[in-house]
């Protein structure tokens, strides 16, 4: 791992910060009954995929970043959980999550590519 390079430098985190404003709206969206619940767990959830990405990156230990960036890689299926589940609720339109969605799928890719490339 090349040691002058920050978490800041990396396509996954910028692309995971992207994702936070997305899921947020989405949560402001929510019934007032939601805010606390369904949408705690959506902001906790989005917030949580950049902030291991960049913890685990600082560590500067290659067992210690995959194991984080595997801990984003959860964060990100609880995420997509979520808003699907908001979905089956009809508080949400599916093509409302669509930005969302395929925001999630790079990530995961990016995520699961460089989880891979830390384990050569």
């Amino acid at each position: 791992m090349e040691q002058t390079r920050g978490y800041k430098d990396l396509i996954v985190w910028r692309k995971a910060m992207d994702l936070v404003p997305l899921a947020y709206r989405l949560a402001r969206k929510l019934p007032r009954e939601e805010t606390w619940a369904l949408g705690g767990q959506i902001r906790r959830a989005v917030i949580s995929i950049p902030a291991n990405i960049a913890e685990g990156q600082a560590r500067r230990h290659r067992p210690e970043f995959i194991h984080f960036l595997s801990i984003a890689r959860g964060s990100l299926a609880e995420l997509d959980t979520l808003l699907l589940a908001a979905t089956r609720l009809d508080y949400f339109r599916a093509a409302e999550l669509e930005p969302a969605q395929a925001l999630m799928i790079e990530v995961r890719r990016l995520l699961q590519g460089l989880i891979q490339k830390l384990q050569e």
